[in-house]
C-alpha cells in the first residue's frame, strides 16, 4: 500500500486520540444541564474512527486499518410518518429502535435533519434541537452504531419557515453553512459520526430556467428533492455546485476535521444512461471522501442498476445509501448486492420503528414485505460486514 505523509500523519493523529478517549473512560459526548442531554452516567464501549483507506478504495477503522463495510438503515421516520424530532421527546421509543436495528446487524444509522427544527433564525440555532442531537450520538456511541448526519431538509413543505425560503441564493447558502457549523461543533469529538451528508437529494435547475420553488420531488407526502440553485445565472452546473459544495465543506470544516463528508444524490444514469455525475465530477467533489448513491433496482432490470452504479465507480469509497425492493422482488436486490460487491463499500436499507416480530402479526401486504426484507438484512448481515477487499 502507498501511504502518503499526509495520510500516515491522519492515522497517528487518529490513533493518540483513541488513546486519550480510553484513558478518559471514553464520554466523548460533554455533560450539560439542558433539557435534551443525557447525563453521562457510564462510559460507553470504544468505537473506533472510520475513514478511507490511502488509496481511497474503501473504509477502514483507526488505527488498526481493518475494513469497514457499511451495512446500515435509514432511520428517518416511524411507522407512523413521524420525522425523528417529531418524537424523540419519547427518548424510550428512539433507544428501544436503536437497539432494534443494532440487533437486526446494523452498523450504521442514517438520520434526516429538519432545517426548521434546527434554525430558530437565519442567524440562531435551536438549542434544544442541538441538546438532541448530542443526546442521539451518546446513544450511537453505546450503542455502537455509527450515524450518517444528513442534513438541511426540508421533508415537509408546510413547515418549512416562510423566512427561509424567502432567502435569495447567497443568504439561503449562508444559513445552510450556520446550520452545518452548529452541527458539527457537537458531533467533531465522536468517533460514532461516521459521515456528514450535506443534503438528501439536491439538484440543479435547468440551462435555461428560472425555478420558483426550492423543494420538489414530493412522495408520500414528503419532499425528499431540494434544489441549491433556483437560477444558474450564466453559470455551469458544475460552477454552481462545486461553490455549493466548498461553501458548506468549509463550514463543517471550521468545527471538524476528522470526520467524512458526502452527499446522497439520485443516479441518473438510471434513467439517461449516458448521464454524468454532476456532485462527483472531478471539478466539483474535491472536498467530497467518499460516494453516496441511492438506487432503487426495477423488476428485471438489475443489470441497469449495476451499470449506473458503476458510473459512481470513481475511486473513492463507494456506498449505496439508500435502497429498498420498492420496484423488484427481495431476491432480486439480493441479486444486485452481490453483483455491486467487487465496487461498492456499503448498503443502507430502512428501519421504520417496528421488528420483524410486529410486522409479522400484521394483515397487510406492505408489512409482509417489510417483515421478509428485515429478515433478509438481518441475515445478510453477516456476510457483509467481514466482507474484505
Amino acid at each position: 500500500m502507498n501511504w502518503s505523509s499526509k495520510s500516515i500523519h491522519f492515522v497517528i493523529v487518529q490513533a493518540i486520540f483513541v488513546i486519550l478517549v480510553a484513558m478518559a473512560g471514553c464520554t466523548t459526548a460533554s455533560d450539560s444541564s439542558h433539557p435534551g442531554q443525557m447525563a453521562a452516567d457510564s462510559p460507553p464501549c470504544p468505537m473506533a474512527w472510520i475513514g478511507p483507506s490511502a488509496d481511497g478504495s474503501h473504509f477502514i477503522e483507526m488505527p488498526s486499518g481493518q475494513r469497514f463495510v457499511v451495512w446500515g438503515v435509514n432511520y428517518d421516520h416511524d411507522d407512523q410518518g413521524r420525522l425523528l424530532e417529531d418524537y424523540w421527546q419519547q427518548w424510550d421509543v428512539v433507544e428501544e429502535d436503536f437497539r432494534e436495528i443494532k440487533s437486526l446487524g446494523a452498523n450504521v444509522v442514517r438520520i434526516h435533519l429538519q432545517l426548521g427544527q434546527f434554525m430558530r433564525t437565519a442567524q440562531d440555532p435551536n438549542r434544544v434541537s442541538l441538546d438532541y442531537l448530542q443526546r442521539l450520538v451518546r446513544l450511537a456511541e453505546e450503542t455502537g452504531l455509527y450515524l450518517d448526519i444528513t442534513g438541511l431538509a426540508c421533508y415537509h413543505k408546510a413547515r418549512t419557515p416562510a423566512w427561509y425560503d424567502a432567502l435569495n441564493e447567497s443568504r439561503r447558502w449562508e444559513v445552510q453553512a450556520r446550520f452545518w457549523q452548529a452541527v458539527a461543533r457537537v458531533c467533531a469529538k465522536s468517533p460514532a459520526i461516521f459521515c456528514y451528508d450535506l443534503m438528501n437529494e439536491p439538484v440543479l435547475p435547468g440551462a435555461d430556467k428560472i425555478e420558483t420553488d426550492w423543494l420538489l420531488g414530493e412522495f408520500g407526502g414528503s419532499h425528499f428533492v431540494q434544489r441549491i440553485s433556483l437560477d444558474l445565472a450564466g453559470r455551469s452546473r458544475e460552477q454552481v455546485a462545486r461553490a455549493w459544495v466548498d461553501t458548506l465543506t468549509t463550514a463543517i470544516r471550521s468545527q471538524d476535521t476528522r470526520h467524512m463528508i458526502t452527499v446522497g444524490v439520485i443516479p441518473w444514469a438510471m434513467v439517461f444512461p449516458k448521464a454524468k455525475p454532476i456532485f462527483y465530477a472531478e471539478q466539483v467533489g474535491g472536498n467530497l471522501d467518499f460516494v453516496s448513491v441511492h438506487v432503487y433496482p426495477e423488476k428485471g432490470q438489475i443489470d441497469k442498476a449495476i451499470e449506473a452504479l458503476k458510473v459512481y465507480h470513481i475511486g473513492k469509497p463507494l456506498v449505496v445509501e439508500e435502497m429498498f425492493p420498492l420496484q423488484c422482488s427481495i431476491e432480486e436486490l439480493d441479486a444486485f448486492v452481490e453483483a455491486s460487491r467487487e465496487f461498492t463499500d456499503g448498503w443502507m436499507s430502512f428501519y421504520w420503528g417496528k421488528t420483524i416480530e410486529q410486522y409479522q402479526k400484521e394483515q397487510e401486504i406492505t408489512a409482509a414485505i417489510v417483515s421478509a426484507w428485515l429478515t433478509y438484512f438481518k441475515t445478510k448481515s453477516a456476510e457483509i460486514v467481514t466482507m474484505q477487499p
